[in-house]
């Protein structure tokens, strides 16, 4: 009898060890339980730590309630200004509401992959390549929403999503090369420009201060002799302005003139000679006239 009772005993526990490690469900910290009886959704969601459910009646789906990182597959499209550009980029997604996740959908990571790949052809399609490039703040909230309005339904919440890459063509790269070394051209052009003006302003400022004092275009000079010297040249090309020598001659101290020397007498005439009596004047032949010319 008693080792019937005994039997009997290790079969019952047995039974309910097998029952408990059957029914037996840890949930953990970072997922909830969502219960299926029969078939029918059972009201409530099992929270983290030990549940029990029925082996053969219930069917427990946990859901992951972490923020889930899905890139999306590099989508080529054409822009509004008749770009073709490849963009990809990635979606950050939690589920916030367990049983819509695991009722309303199928796969609710495939349904966001799906839904996002479209809302990204659709805002390529939208936008300039000037705002795929450098306005991607914009773009970005702009996608978030087309994604996150059909994923509410499905219990699920867009956390961000953010255009990773843009790939353009060649041809597009070397244009937009050429633009911007234009551009810098220009504004190098421009700073050039701005600086000789500038520098005109302070060189007659400069020339103006000169001219009041003459003084200071000597020092300049002996300065600008001073700095060439320092370079240990052989040969010196020494520039004199003709402004120094006009400063040299009104610093000369005006005087009385120096006297000129008495002009010199007048040399005496040569003694008289007697006159001589003029040549006789020779008879000259002259040569007989010619016939005229018949």
């Amino acid at each position: 009898m008693v080792e019937e009772l005994l039997t009997a005993g290790i079969a019952a526990a047995a039974g309910v060890a097998v029952y408990l490690g059957a029914a037996a469900r840890v949930v953990k910290q970072y997922e909830r339980g969502v219960v299926l009886r029969f078939g029918r959704l059972r009201e409530g969601v099992r929270p983290p730590g030990f549940t029990m459910i029925l082996p053969v009646a219930d069917r427990l789906h946990k859901v992951n309630l972490q923020i889930v990182t899905l890139p999306i597959p590099a989508q080529e499209g054409i822009t509004r200004d008749n770009v073709t550009v490849r963009v990809d980029a990635v979606v950050y997604f939690k589920v916030v509401d367990p049983a819509s996740a695991i009722i309303a959908v199928e796969d609710y990571r495939f349904a966001v992959s799906q839904m996002a790949q479209t809302s990204l052809r659709s805002i390529i399609g939208k936008s300039d390549l000037d705002d795929l490039l450098s306005n991607r703040e914009k773009l970005n909230q702009g996608l978030e929403l087309m994604i996150d309005s059909p994923a509410m339904g499905w219990g699920v919440q867009i956390d961000r999503v953010e255009i990773k890459d843009v790939s353009l063509p060649e041809t597009m790269k070397r244009s937009m090369a050429r633009q911007a070394e234009a551009d810098r051209e220009r504004r190098a052009r421009v700073i050039n420009a701005d600086a000789e003006l500038q520098a005109s302003h302070k060189l007659a400022e400069a020339a103006e201060v000169m001219s009041e004092q003459p003084a200071a275009l000597q020092l300049r000079l002996l300065q600008t002799v001073i700095a060439v010297a320092a370079e240990k040249n052989s040969t010196l090309v020494l520039p004199f302005p003709v402004e120094l020598l006009r400063f040299l001659e009104r610093a000369t101290p005006s005087g009385d003139p120096q006297p000129h020397p008495a002009p010199a007498p007048p040399a005496a005439p040569p003694p008289d000679l007697p006159a001589q009596d003029p040549l006789p004047e020779l008879d000259t032949p002259h040569p007989p006239a010619l016939p005229p010319e018949p």
